[in-house]
């Protein structure tokens, strides 16, 4: 095999410095209050790897990494009690490294199957079944979070109904602006979406 060399420029564009990295753009909207936000997304999801740049996502948004083989990575901090609510992904799977902290992990429908991961605990959950997490340690926790098998989009993930009843505890705005970017509230066994 020919190899290629990487010049500086295009190494730089290789490298993810983790005190670089932000909260998706809808995470720093000051419209949607905090709880409402914590129901859909970690307290701060931060894009590493993004898509190709032909692929519209919320995670290529400010991924300083673009392009890696058609997965996307990213970083979910959680202070303690908090973590996004039940959802499932069409198409991709999405598998969890623990890095930092302790997560308790539900799936299925009604949430029912838990179990807790510790550092350095990976599980790898397929397309279509509903999961969620919290950080059950003292401190913020963190998962490195990586989908695979097709574009992560938000076409892709589907919150449980549950998810937007309880959005509408903040009012009707609040879970319009959620469905407005492309959220749906239908993952259920019993689902349309």
């Amino acid at each position: 095999m020919k190899t290629i060399e990487l010049e500086r420029t295009a190494l730089n564009s290789r490298i993810a410095r983790f005190n670089e990295l932000s909260p998706l753009d809808i995470q720093k909207d000051s419209s949607i209050p905090l709880p409402a936000k914590d129901l859909i997304y970690s307290r701060k999801l931060m894009s590493v790897i993004g898509l190709d740049q032909e692929s519209k996502t919320p995670i290529n948004a400010n991924a300083p990494v673009v392009g890696a083989g058609g997965i996307t990575i990213t970083y979910a901090a959680c202070p303690p009690g908090t973590g996004p609510s039940l959802h499932a992904h069409h198409k991709t799977f999405e598998t969890f490294t623990v890095l930092k902290g302790r997560f308790e992990f539900s799936l299925n429908d009604d949430g029912a199957e838990k179990f807790i991961l510790e550092p350095f605990d990976v599980i790898s959950v397929p397309p279509r079944i509903n999961r969620c997490f919290r950080c059950i340690d003292d401190e913020e926790g963190i998962l490195q979070v990586v989908i695979s098998g097709g574009v992560h989009d938000l076409n892709d993930i589907d919150m449980a109904p549950s998810v937007g009843e309880k959005l509408r505890e903040y009012g009707p705005e609040v879970h319009k602006r959620f469905a407005d970017v492309g959220f749906t509230f239908n993952a259920h066994k019993n689902g349309i979406g």
